[in-house]
């Protein structure tokens, strides 16, 4: 029998996109309130894997991904969800979102996203949230699953997760 023991705390990290460049501010701004002090933010990229969203938000999307420093409990993650959730609603207008935020973690071994969305790879959490093993991490990388979404695929937001999960390890280590 396995023994039970705490899990080590993970890095909360949150994709944010918009069209409209001028809300990244406003919404770390919010975020930071909510979650502590922002401790990476990535440049701007684009976000154009995927038409999906163009209906209700409009083409030429862009994307940040951004971290805390303060760790969180895996098992928040649900919490989190619905309070992004919230805020996207807070920056709705005509209807429409002008702001989707997708809050995930990054430990050691993998990075997991949060979804209001039930799929055959995703595991209920709690008050209508899942979560989705979306990257696992070994030989030095993240690797993708046969479902995880193409931006989280590409290069340049591999190296973004790396990075994370140097800051996360680094963490840890000043924490023992």
């Amino acid at each position: 029998m396995g023994e039970i023991r705490e899990t080590l705390p993970v890095k909360l990290i949150i994709s944010i996109f918009t069209q409209n460049n001028n809300l990244f501010e406003a919404i770390e701004n919010v975020l930071s309130r909510k979650f502590g002090p922002i401790d990476f933010e990535s440049g701007m990229l684009d976000f154009n894997q995927t038409d999906y969203y163009e209906k209700e938000f409009g083409a030429d999307l862009k994307r940040k991904f951004i971290s805390f420093k303060k760790l969180i409990k895996a098992d928040d993650l649900w919490k989190i969800k619905t309070i992004t959730n919230k805020l996207e609603k807070k920056f709705t207008k005509d209807n429409k979102r002008q702001v989707n935020l997708d809050p995930g973690y990054i430990t050691q071994a993998n990075l997991i996203l949060a979804s209001t969305k039930d799929y055959s790879h995703r595991i209920y959490i709690k008050g209508g949230i899942y979560q989705e093993l979306t990257l696992i991490f070994k030989e030095k990388t993240f690797w993708p699953l046969p479902w995880t979404y193409p931006d989280y695929q590409k290069k340049e937001s591999i190296e973004i997760f790396i990075k994370i999960r140097n800051m996360l390890n680094s963490q840890l280590q000043a924490n023992k």
